[in-house]
């Protein structure tokens, strides 16, 4: 792929200043809109059409409108001064109304409506001092010229500087300039959803027939989506086939560290666990490198599918690591590994900043010497003087909090690193295809027995005094609860002050010592200290802003409260109520909100009520939300797509995924017919780069 772009293509990757009616300076204007070349005009798609169609008269028509009529042109009234308006009384069919003109010469306008002859106007109509008006029309025609008017015009998506009349001259030179291509889709599936080829799908999308031609779900849009959708996925399922190539280590354990543990643990675990532990040993197995996402909601038991992992590494001799974005992340897998550790008698260590001197010297050299089996760690363990004696798997927990960079990073620690990402935040399907197509993905929809359902009341600010009372009797019996104050204006000085006020009240309340406080201002050893309290029981609330949201376990706390929680996204409040009914005591989830809720705020609240299923949770928040913010779009690594709407159109980024997968099995070099065909369709979508550069692994 890296000879460069074909030469059928060229024409649309000319300069867009080349087009008609576009000098340099709109050519710089168009810049604004992301319209660089007659291929980006093209991808710029008119958002709705205004209806150019001939009818009798505007008596009647709900105004204000766009209308066209035949007239006969009647007395002319020029402007009294400078500036004012210009009056031609005119007839349709039915009824008489009024053309004006303002800061219009005479001789322009009596030119242009000479009395008593007939023309055909089009533009929009308003009713004032009561009188249809048409202020300056858009077109007059004659009427043996009433063909040359479109009957539906398209309306393009502008930019300061730049007209509609001047956008749609120039889509139009570019869609003559647009050649014939190969068919790249798939011969079944154009059969079966009646599609256009690529040439007549962006020539009927330029000249919508209506308001039907412009929804998402209209044949030629399907396509034109399908198009984008299909050349991600193929680069995607490159950059895979890629990291495939590489060879990896075969791990083959056999088994006798994992039976240890499955021997302790009180519980049998779930049948997605089961699975997905299967399908890791099989890629561990295997001499390619896994690139796998593990996907299970809050709960969902993705810990011992990850240390399975790591002993089947250990028992073929290797060393794994596991990371976590932050240091109390790192210490929480720690404590929930340990235990684990010890039944299968391997070496467990921590190494984060923390660790310094003489400690951190001999802590490097054991992993050197291979004596440290399994390492947890912060981004510390990317630091140069960390080597290992034989890495094979590197899991990274919360993969959206670490970049491709960083797993290429740890790739280059071993020299053939499976990785294994894990998240708990439930993608919808659409997104996880979008942003990990390039992985194989295995999801735990199961909860493991033992978890307790969490009740969610939602209540409005007003009961505020009945639950600090309700609190400070569950206190007394011994539970624990968290308080998770409200995101102030996206300012921590401001979530400081929040935070730090409902502490004093709280601690008025409940007493001295009673009260713990965290929030993102604070040194880290105090921020651990203050989690470490309430760990261990002695505090029975702890005040937090958001920085308890990821991977927090204390099965004692029952008691969730989250203040004005209509400000938070849905798939944070569910992470939050996620931190209780970790043990046996039923828990609560107190959904407090500042009365009026608009209709957004409610919907937020009413799902999380109704269900604690994490992908309905997040089909809804990406319903409300869109893509980007779903997955915060500054490091989302989301594609932009000037087409298809990954929110409405997951489905076919499922059809295309299958497709680009089963093409590339077919044909890996993209050498057959419909292979060239594809090659074409990348460069089209400026995925040239994407195919020498993309290989995450």
């Amino acid at each position: 792929m890296s000879s460069g772009r074909p030469e059928i293509l060229f024409p649309l990757f000319a300069a867009v200043s080349g087009l008609k009616g576009i000098g340099p300076k709109t050519a710089a204007l168009l810049t604004h809109i992301d319209v660089e070349a007659p291929r980006d005009l093209l991808y710029t798609l008119p958002h709705s059409v205004i209806d150019r169609r001939l009818r009798d008269t505007v008596q009647g028509a709900d105004l204000p409108a766009t209308l066209t009529v035949e007239v006969e042109i009647g007395q002319h009234r020029p402007a009294r001064n400078k500036g004012g308006a210009y009056r031609v009384m005119v007839e349709d069919a039915q009824t008489a109304f009024q053309i004006v003109f303002f800061h219009a010469r005479g001789d322009y306008v009596s030119k242009l409506l000479p009395f008593g002859a007939r023309r055909i106007v089009s533009g929009r109509v308003e009713f004032f001092d009561g009188m249809a008006q048409m202020v300056h029309p858009d077109h007059v025609v004659l009427p043996d010229e009433a063909n040359t008017l479109p009957e539906f015009e398209p309306v393009y998506p502008l930019t300061a500087g730049v007209s509609q009349k001047t956008m749609a001259k120039a889509a139009s030179d570019a869609l003559d300039r647009a050649p014939d291509l190969a068919e790249w889709a798939d011969p079944a599936l154009v059969k079966r959803e009646e599609w256009p080829g690529w040439r007549d799908a962006m020539t009927q999308a330029h000249a919508p027939q209506g308001t039907a031609d412009l929804s998402l779900d209209s044949p030629v849009k399907r396509r034109l989506a399908y198009d984008e959708l299909l050349a991600h996925q193929l680069t995607l399922a490159l950059a895979r086939a890629q990291s495939r190539a590489k060879p990896g280590v075969s791990s083959v354990g056999d088994g006798r560290l994992r039976r240890k543990v499955f021997a302790a643990l009180p519980y049998k675990p779930t049948d997605a666990q089961m699975r997905s532990i299967q399908d890791i040993t099989d890629d561990l197995e295997k001499t390619q490198r896994m690139n796998r996402l593990l996907q299970g909601d809050v709960g969902s038991g993705k810990t011992l599918v990850a240390f399975m992992a790591l002993l089947t590494v250990a028992e073929a001799g290797g060393q794994g690591v596991m990371m976590a974005p932050t240091e109390i992340l790192a210490r929480q897998h720690l404590e929930s590994l340990q235990p684990l550790a010890e039944d299968a008698g391997v070496v467990l260590e921590l190494l984060t900043g923390r660790d310094k001197g003489a400690e951190r010297k001999a802590k490097l050299a054991a992993l050197a010497r291979g004596d440290i089996q399994i390492l947890v760690g912060t981004h510390a363990v990317f630091q140069k003087d960390v080597a290992f004696d034989d890495l094979r798997l590197a899991i990274i927990d919360e993969q959206h909090r670490f970049g491709v960079r960083q797993r290429l990073e740890l790739g280059r620690k071993g020299l053939a690193v499976d990785v294994l990402v894990m998240t708990a935040t439930p993608i919808p399907r659409s997104l996880a295809l979008a942003q990990y197509g390039d992985m194989d993905v295995s999801v735990l929809d199961e909860k493991p027995p033992g978890r307790t359902p969490v009740k969610t009341a939602l209540l409005s600010n007003e009961m505020m005094d009945s639950v600090i009372d309700r609190l400070r009797h569950a206190v007394a019996e011994g539970r624990q609860a968290y308080w998770v104050c409200p995101l102030v204006e996206e300012s921590e000085v401001l979530d400081l002050t929040a935070a730090e006020d409902r502490f004093k009240r709280l601690r008025a309340v409940l007493g001295e010592g009673v009260v713990g406080l965290v929030h993102g201002q604070m040194p880290p050893a105090e921020k651990d200290a203050a989690m470490a309290r309430f760990v261990a029981g002695e505090t029975g609330v702890l005040v937090a802003t958001t920085v308890i949201e990821v991977g927090v376990n204390v099965p004692n706390a029952s008691i969730m409260v989250i203040e004005r929680a209509e400000t938070f996204g849905l798939a944070q409040l569910h992470q939050l109520r996620g931190r209780v009914g970790r043990g046996s005591a039923e828990s609560t989830c107190l959904l407090l909100y500042q009365p009026p809720l608009n209709e957004s705020g409610l919907k937020r609240l009413t799902t999380l009520r109704e269900t604690e299923d994490g992908f309905r949770i997040s089909e809804v928040d990406l319903e409300m939300r869109g893509a980007g913010d779903v997955l915060g779009t500054a490091q989302s690594g989301l594609p932009r797509f000037r087409i298809a709407d990954l929110e409405r159109q997951a489905s076919l980024m499922a059809i295309a995924q299958d497709d680009a997968r089963k093409l590339l099995q077919d044909d890996p070099h993209l050498k057959s017919a419909r292979g060239k065909a594809a090659r074409v369709l990348l460069y089209l979508m400026r995925q040239d780069q994407a195919i020498q550069l993309i290989s995450v692994g």
